[in-house]
């Protein structure tokens, strides 16, 4: 069985250099993709560019870009730009965000995120395939074409969680990266969005499913736990209700509570897992020394098709290293 894993960063990691070395190791190592993302820092695109321009092999996503960021047709342009620039080792990584990231910084209401995203996928693939934009808001313009050339092959990956915008990556995704998933859902929760594709349009491809645990190794097998708790635990506080909920429907809702209790005043640095949390750490992470991390990751090749690392923000590059030399496809 060939192994197939991920690297992927947080919003909040804003050191260009260091996901550049990320990104060259991961290379090195063997990994078949490098998950770049974007919040409210760093512009992905440009990072996209400079490392598909120092690498040859490993394949790059947009992990993920908010639809109420860019317009369709920017987003159209850039896929089909970076398509060329990567050649052809790019995917489109496509999300509803968060409200507090529409409103507080794209000052967008976010209103109806499912049917945006929806709309969004449904405009960028019309414009990837040649054909005219469609015209939505000025449907009395004259609607142009993407002058490039078309590039219908770029994948679009979906970010996404809830019971809607789940249901347009099914529909019309040719990825889903879902993040803070829990390990022994899984796989059921992936069967069902197959079920859910087939009864869609029986001639699509399978959906690729990339996502796994936070991940860190660390000589101290304490200090490993405390940056991976410190990193669950500042996304289900402090990223508005987005993920608590997810969690919490994926069958962990009195762990989240205790998270939450246990953090009234979230640090990315100093939040917590409570021990009578643990179980819920333990299917969102994988940590400890490098022999732990490269067992325990093994855990998660049945669930998803590409074992995809999340990186917390702000580790020391040795530390980053070893975490990335442990996971790696062997």
């Amino acid at each position: 069985m060939t192994i197939r894993r991920g690297v992927g960063l947080t919003p909040m990691e804003t050191r260009r250099e260091v996901i550049l070395d990320a990104a060259l190791l991961a290379e090195e190592l063997g990994y078949e993709t490098f998950a770049v993302p974007e919040g409210w820092g760093l512009d992905s695109t440009p990072l996209v560019t400079e490392i598909a321009l120092r690498t040859n092999r490993i394949h790059l996503t947009s992990a993920v870009l908010s639809v109420w960021g860019r317009t369709p047709a920017t987003l159209a342009m850039t896929a089909a730009t970076l398509h060329q620039v990567s050649g052809g080792r790019y995917a489109l990584g496509l999300g509803a965000s968060t409200k507090a990231l529409a409103e507080g910084f794209h000052d967008t209401p976010f209103e109806h995120p499912a049917a945006k995203l929806r709309e969004v996928v449904t405009q960028v693939r019309t414009l990837l395939s040649g054909e005219p934009a469609a015209l939505r808001r000025v449907p009395q313009a004259h609607s142009l074409r993407l002058n490039q050339t078309a590039a219908p092959e770029v994948p679009l990956w979906i970010g996404a969680l809830g019971p809607q915008t789940t249901r347009v990556a099914a529909e019309l995704g040719d990825g889903w990266i879902p993040a803070l998933a829990a390990r022994d859902g899984l796989a059921s929760w992936a069967a069902e969005l197959a079920r859910v594709r087939e009864n869609h349009d029986p001639g699509l491809a399978r959906l690729t499913v990339a996502s796994g645990p936070i991940a860190v190794a660390a000589e101290d097998p304490g200090l490993a736990r405390d940056i991976a708790a410190a990193c669950a635990a500042w996304y289900l506080t402090a990223m508005g209700d987005v993920y608590a909920r997810s969690v919490a429907e994926q069958g962990y809702a009195e762990q989240v509570k205790e998270i939450i209790a246990a953090n009234p005043r979230p640090n990315p640095l100093r939040a917590m897992v409570p021990p009578s949390a643990q179980p819920v750490l333990d299917q969102l992470a994988v940590y400890g020394s490098s022999e732990q991390v490269r067992g325990d990751i093994k855990s998660w090749e049945d669930a998803v098709d590409i074992v995809s690392i999340l990186l917390p923000p702000g580790l020391p590059w040795p530390i980053m290293e070893a975490t990335i030399r442990a996971a790696a496809p062997r």
